[in-house]
């Protein structure tokens, strides 16, 4: 006999708990005056206008009774089954998900079976063809079996069909998930990505964090910004950031006629260049700070142009015992190969995680959109709630829901991700992991063997001896370098304001442009293809000439974008174009690169080396079988 059957106060409790959660599925979930289940009934009854002793009643009422309390017992088997998963092995889990996939088509077979009356009255009330033609198929009627699409269903839809008032209240208060109002606010298909994009940025850590998508990566970058970022703060920015950011911190936030943001950006990548940077802020702007004007973090990494690395759990730590609140664009990285929202010490980890699905994410260059990822309590709560967290310095805060980013901006802003463009990410992330892992081995044999020439500068942190290594194979996942990097032909005169290139002008673009079709001449990355642009004329022309030279940005760096291909033949490419240019101005500059025997020899060392290293690292059969 258990405690609940022997105890008179046990067995009231629970039976007030079921009731309260039967009440959910009520269409008076707030104004019933039932106490028990036969009372909600009842009073649902009476609210459809539907006679409760007529034979129709009689069979309504015996169903409606097995819902709510069906209800109840879902709710209370979804708490049982979360408090017990951690514990259980595979075989337990893997029949307890086969348990509870039959029983979502129980219940999806029960709705299907009420289709049938309700289709029958449906057309008994709009009877008139051109009334039926004017307003289309009922939705509800032929929808139940899209829930077994083996992909998400694309929701092209303005706005959606509720249930009764009381419920469409609670989804205007954020109370009712269900009922997800207008396309603009939340989509199934944009949310399906928003929750699959948690579990693979987070890993582990996933019920912790939540996402929302936007409809370009700076539509993200600008909508964390503008949910954080009030008049005269404060924003410390890494170097290196996409030109797009840099024009929208310098132009926009740091105007005075808008924001007047306080702006500095610093060099380095540890978080003693972190540290050093913020202390000559906190000096700068010690009034604006004593006035309670708050400093913003923003790190780009692995970051663009160069694909540089920066130590994001040491500058993280940093931050926060500092009290300050840190932004990471991970776009370059992917959540294959950084992963800074897992680490186990949430001191080091960003408050916010910022994605361009644009590039490697989707990966075929085919749509445009982005996302912010952050904790639950910073993202979304019902309206006139608040949670009160120990933040990550250890100190205790509080949250309202007009603190969230989705009530904030997301709710008023229109910058939604919709259903297409929603599908195409989902579809391009089932090939992540294949697609950056060949791009990681090409990255590798391009650097090496434009390293190997004496006149050719190659910024990429897995170049021999690069300064940013270390951090890089302390930050990546297998110390992998992200598929971006550049190269210039400045010699030994780059960063000399006054100095000329190795090459004239003229040549040099004679040189960039012969390198199409090899590799695009296409203003992105992450696509299959690989990409060459000049960033000092295209993604970041915005910048002025002393901040080019600052970012490292010169008149020849070259960006690389690097794809699918076999990189032998891209780096054949490159020495057949410059033969054909490059050369005319310095003989045998081309017979510089390496021999095509030692290329071929280069391909399948790092070749072989990245595949050992991927299957050391993943789980073993044994321990899937955990």
């Amino acid at each position: 006999m258990t405690a609940s059957q022997d105890d008179p106060p046990a067995r009231i409790e629970q039976a007030h708990s079921a009731f309260d959660l039967a009440r959910e599925i009520s269409p008076r979930r707030h104004s019933t005056q039932a106490s028990d289940i036969d009372g909600l009934v009842n009073e649902q009854l009476a609210h459809f206008g539907i006679d409760p002793e007529s034979a129709y009643g009689k069979h309504l009422a015996g169903f409606a009774g097995h819902l709510y309390s069906g209800h109840a017992d879902l709710m209370l088997l979804w708490q049982q089954g979360a408090k017990e998963l951690a514990t259980l092995d595979r075989k337990d889990r893997v029949e307890r998900f086969a348990a509870q996939k039959f029983l979502s088509f129980q219940l999806a077979k029960i709705l299907d079976t009420l289709q049938h009356p309700s289709r029958a009255t449906y057309q008994s009330i709009v009877k008139d063809p051109g009334q039926r033609a004017s307003k289309g198929p009922y939705p509800i009627f032929d929808n139940v079996t899209a829930l077994f699409s083996s992909k998400p269903v694309i929701t092209r839809t303005a706005t959606y069909i509720y249930a009764c008032a009381e419920w469409v209240e609670d989804a205007f208060e954020g109370r009712e998930m269900l009922h997800e109002i207008y396309s603009r606010l939340l989509n199934p298909t944009s949310i399906t990505l928003a929750n699959h994009i948690v579990d693979i940025e987070c890993g582990p850590e996933s019920n912790q964090y939540m996402a929302w998508n936007f409809n370009s990566g700076m539509a993200a970058v600008d909508g964390i910004l503008s949910h954080l970022v009030g008049y005269q703060d404060i924003i410390l920015s890494s170097r290196n950031v996409y030109g797009g950011v840099y024009q929208l911190l310098h132009d926009w936030y740091a105007k005075q006629s808008n924001l007047d943001v306080g702006l500095k950006f610093f060099d380095g990548y540890t978080s003693e260049d972190f540290v050093a940077a913020f202390d000559a802020v906190a000096e700068r702007y010690k009034d604006r700070i004593a006035g309670g004007r708050q400093v913003y973090v923003y790190l780009e990494s692995p970051c663009n142009p160069h694909g540089y690395v920066l130590d994001v759990p040491s500058i993280c730590r940093a931050a926060h015992e500092r009290g300050l609140t840190v932004i990471c664009d991970s776009t370059v990285g992917t959540p294959f190969l950084h992963k800074p929202l897992q680490r186990k010490d949430c001191m080091e980890r960003p408050d916010f995680v910022i994605h361009s699905y644009t590039k490697d994410i989707s990966g075929h260059g085919s749509t445009t959109a982005g996302v912010v990822i952050g904790r639950n309590e910073r993202m979304f709560m019902g309206k006139g709630d608040s949670v009160t967290t120990k933040c990550d310095a250890g100190i205790e805060k509080t949250f309202t829901w007009d603190e969230t980013l989705f009530w904030n901006v997301y709710y008023i802003k229109g910058a939604f991700l919709d259903a297409d463009k929603a599908y195409e990410v989902i579809n391009g992330l089932h090939t992540l992991e294949q697609r950056m892992l060949q791009k990681c081995i090409n990255t590798l044999t391009l650097a090496e063997c434009l390293s190997m020439h004496p006149d050719v500068n190659v910024c990429c942190s897995a170049s021999p001896g690069h300064p940013n290594g270390d951090i890089m194979r302390k930050c990546m996942f297998l110390g992998l370098p992200v598929p971006l990097f550049t190269f210039d032909f400045e010699g030994d005169t780059k960063g000399d304001p006054d100095a000329e290139g190795m090459f004239s002008r003229v040549v040099f673009e004679r040189f960039f442009d012969h390198l199409d079709p090899a590799f695009g001449h296409q203003v992105s990355l992450g696509t299959p293809n690989s990409l060459v642009l000049c960033p000092a004329i295209t993604s970041h022309s915005e910048l002025s000439r002393e901040a080019l030279i600052e970012a490292g940005i010169s008149p020849t760096t070259t960006r690389v974008s690097v794809g699918l291909e076999d990189p032998r033949t891209l780096v054949a490419h490159i020495i057949r174009a410059a033969q054909g240019t490059l050369d005319t101005e310095m003989p045998g500059f081309s017979s510089r690169f390496p021999s095509g025997a030692e290329i071929d020899r280069i391909y399948r060392r790092h070749y072989i080396d990245v595949h050992t290293r991927y299957v050391d690292a993943v789980p073993t059969c044994d321990e899937l079988m955990r």
